[in-house]
């Protein structure tokens, strides 16, 4: 299983990490240590530095925020308006895999005469890829709808 990036290595946290160094040496130290934007933003906010310095900072990390999340709308409404029937289906085929599968290894699970159980591993990571999914699924269409009222 490939590991996760950290994120020192992803490209807003070295947008966050450069730019800090450069509006503010101390946020650069301030920094050092946080997993995460969520945590980035605390330790800005908790820092000494100046409160423009601590401003400017927080708004790059948003900025680069809401330009990944453009750039995954803009990929799925591309995918939307292809003409490959793969690429139109793939998220709500998805999106009922994930369900069939939940569904069924919850009636499994609790059926006592059948000798199956879900390991809370597993059902920790069910419950992940199921919010993932339905999340990205329903904000996505919920976008990609809001996107083309605001076109008209």
């Amino acid at each position: 299983m490939a590991s996760k990036k950290k994120f020192k290595d992803t490209t807003v946290g070295q947008l966050l990490f450069g730019a800090a160094s450069v509006i503010n040496p101390t946020l650069g130290n301030v920094l050092q240590g946080v997993t995460s934007p969520k945590e980035a933003i605390e330790a800005i906010t908790k820092s000494d530095a100046p409160a423009d310095d601590k401003v400017k900072l927080q708004q790059i990390i948003f900025e680069q925020q809401n330009k990944e999340i453009q750039a995954i709308t803009s990929r799925w409404e591309a995918d939307s308006l292809s003409d490959s029937w793969m690429s139109k289906n793939v998220r709500p085929l998805v999106l009922v895999w994930c369900i069939v599968i939940f569904s069924l290894a919850g009636i499994l699970d609790s059926v006592e005469s059948i000798p199956f159980q879900i390991n809370s591993t597993w059902n920790d990571t069910f419950e992940k890829v199921m919010m993932a999914v339905v999340l990205a699924y329903f904000g996505g269409r919920t976008t990609e709808k809001a996107t083309s009222i605001f076109k008209k």
